[in-house]
């Protein structure tokens, strides 16, 4: 059985709006069975970019130690339930750090693999998979990298310049929404090598019809239930190495009940 760590963390973000992934996070778990379920206490406070260019770093860098004490006291494979996509930090790194034979699934409209020379916001929600291969700051740099061969990008729509520069000098493997099969998944990770898998989940890969509470929505997404069979189907060829679901801002309560049926299938799908 998974468990599941939930860190309702917002200082990741450049949304005006941010801090509604901390409602996001606590409607998610008011959900999930609370035996197999750890909080992390996130800072109240902003946080300052101690000038390094990530913004509310000194706060990320607590939120990273507490996940990760969080994560030593977990059973495997945990699942983790943000907050913005910063999480994942500490969650990817936790299972890298327990074998390197895990390929990463990213599910964003966003590649987030700026860095702080040339993000447009300085939010490291943005900058957190291009931390994962290594290339961030020292500050927040991985115990173990991820090797771009062990990436696969699926439907990300929203790409920035230096993001597309990275991804077209790199190994990295991307699907677009309309080349994201099963099986054209379950090939990507095949030929990356790899046993087990990370699946990431940002709310926003999905098509806006499916789902409101989110900060970035993109037009073109992936329906939800293509999204549950991609998850079935790697699920079903690779094991499970740990999952992350992150970037829901619901609008207010109402809106997070409306939202959460369409979540707890994805989770459902991550956690069978």
């Amino acid at each position: 059985m998974a468990t599941f760590v939930v860190v309702p963390a917002w200082q990741g973000s450049g949304s005006s709006r941010a801090m509604r992934l901390i409602d996001g996070a606590e409607a998610i778990r008011g959900d999930l069975p609370s035996s197999a379920t750890l909080l992390v206490d996130v800072p109240a406070e902003a946080g300052e970019s101690l000038e390094t260019g990530v913004n509310r770093l000194s706060s990320l860098r607590i939120i990273r130690e507490r996940q990760n004490a969080a994560l030593r006291a977990a059973a495997a494979p945990v699942i983790t339930v943000g907050g913005g996509c910063s999480v994942e930090l500490a969650a990817v790194d936790h299972v890298l750090s327990s074998g390197e034979d895990t390929c990463v699934l990213w599910f964003d409209a966003h590649p987030d693999l700026n860095t702080p020379d040339d993000s447009p916001s300085g939010s490291f929600d943005g900058m957190v998979l291009r931390a994962l291969i290594g290339e961030g700051i020292p500050e927040l740099s991985p115990k173990t990298p991820l090797a771009p061969e062990r990436l696969v990008i699926i439907g990300a729509r929203d790409v920035d310049p230096g993001e597309q520069a990275r991804l077209d000098d790199s190994a990295i493997r991307t699907l677009s929404v309309e080349d994201a099969t099963a099986a054209a998944l379950v090939d990507a990770v095949t030929a990356s090598g790899a046993k087990r898998v990370y699946v990431h989940v940002d709310l926003d890969v999905l098509d806006p019809a499916d789902i409101a509470g989110t900060d970035w929505a993109e037009p073109f997404g992936l329906p939800a239930a293509t999204l549950v069979e991609l998850i079935g189907a790697v699920r079903g060829e690779f094991e499970l190495a740990g999952a992350g679901i992150t970037g829901f801002a619901p609008a207010s309560a109402t809106h997070a009940v409306d939202d959460l049926g369409t979540i707890l299938r994805i989770l459902g799908a991550l956690a069978r």
